[in-house]
């Protein structure tokens, strides 16, 4: 049982954990590779030496004053996302990069950060007249809810539009999350889910056709073995041999033999199946797990709902981004551009994740946890 004076301690130790075995896959996945060269490694290096600095300083001090620029640093994120558009760096048939003095980073990722404070202080200003009750009615709530409903749809077209699909279904679920959490009336709640559902059909005709190849693949993988289907094939090849204990680092057949793409960004995963086994995956796994039950103990105790809020939404995003990022690696859900959390190669994604972490550990100190 993990007791409230050991929480930080516990997620330093499992966050180091996570990082370590993210650089030496990354490692793995890049000395070998053409595509990218092992400049991959070293930059994700010193993105770790940065983000631990950001961990340890985050740690500190009052969490409040993310409160107070909640609203700005979401602006700030929505000017980003539009800006992108116009004059962000097309790779691989996305515009997801934009550059200033050099320094390349990708706004969605920094969206993450900025709609989990956003809707932690919204929901948290708003909490007494989320849920039915005498002096509210369902069509005050409603109100209360259009105008998180407007900007969060804003960040989702903006980031749609890059095309990336992944990161946009990330966003409306921080934003569900964290709207259950914020103690919404549940006919409420479950109404707004289905409304979510019908509207699911017609997202279809929005989606390129790339993106539709994916679930189509996802459900018949033989639709297009050479193709879209080519890199879930050799991932589950990966994965799959490598067994019980893998074949030992820098030893995995379809990554050395570089038959697996993006080995080192969305599919990294399969580079540790394939290399440290079943049990490396598991270990993997239960660091994550436990950080995660970490963050819903912290959120659960805490007297302030705006912290509460955002523990809830820092949880929520890792969670999504584990359960999504395996889960396609390993053919059980559609390939749709989802990073593992401080382990894929991404300046912008690794720093934002580790911004979040430090917030976590700031909240673990501030309040008693039982």
């Amino acid at each position: 049982m993990i007791v409230a004076s050991n929480i930080p301690r516990v997620i330093w130790i499992h966050t180091l954990f996570i990082m370590t075995i993210g650089l030496l896959a990354l490692y793995s996945a890049s000395f070998n590779n053409s595509a990218v060269g092992v400049s991959v490694f070293y930059d994700q290096l010193a993105c770790a030496v940065i983000g631990i600095i950001l961990m340890i300083v985050l740690g500190q001090g009052n969490y409040r004053k993310f409160f107070d620029v909640a609203y700005i640093v979401y602006g700030i994120s929505v000017f980003f996302l539009m800006m992108v558009l116009v004059m962000g760096r097309h790779a691989l048939g996305a515009t997801r990069w934009f550059s200033i003095g050099g320094f390349s980073f990708q706004p969605s990722e920094f969206s993450k950060l900025a709609v989990i404070f956003f809707l932690g202080r919204y929901f948290s200003e708003r909490r007494p007249r989320l849920t039915l009750n005498a002096a509210t009615s369902a069509g005050e709530i409603w109100g209360d809810l259009l105008w998180p409903l407007f900007l969060i749809a804003v960040s989702m077209i903006l980031i749609f539009k890059q095309p990336d699909l992944g990161t946009a279904i990330l966003v409306m679920g921080i934003f569900l999350v964290m709207l259950y959490a914020s103690g919404i009336a549940i006919k409420l709640f479950w109404a707004l889910i289905a409304v979510f559902t019908f509207l699911m059909p017609v997202a279809w005709h929005l989606l390129k056709p790339y993106q539709k190849n994916r679930l189509l693949v996802f459900l018949n993988p033989s639709l297009d073995p050479l193709g879209a289907g080519y890199t879930i094939t050799q991932s589950k090849i990966a994965v799959g041999s490598g067994e019980l204990f893998g074949k030992g680092w820098l030893a995995g057949t379809q990554n050395q033999l570089n038959f697996l793409p993006e080995r080192h960004t969305d599919f990294i995963f399969s580079v540790i199946g394939e290399e440290w086994g079943l049990l490396g995956g598991v270990l993997l796994v239960y660091s994550y797990s436990v950080i995660i039950y970490c963050g819903f103990k912290i959120a659960r105790h805490n007297k302030d709902p705006f912290g509460q809020l955002v523990a809830i939404g820092i949880v929520t995003i890792l969670a999504m981004q584990v359960v999504i990022n395996i889960g396609m690696v390993m053919g059980l859900l559609p390939v749709v551009g989802i990073t593992l959390p401080l382990i894929s190669y991404g300046r912008t994604s690794f720093m934002v994740f580790a911004i979040l972490i430090g917030f976590l550990l700031n909240l673990s100190k501030k309040r008693t946890i039982f």
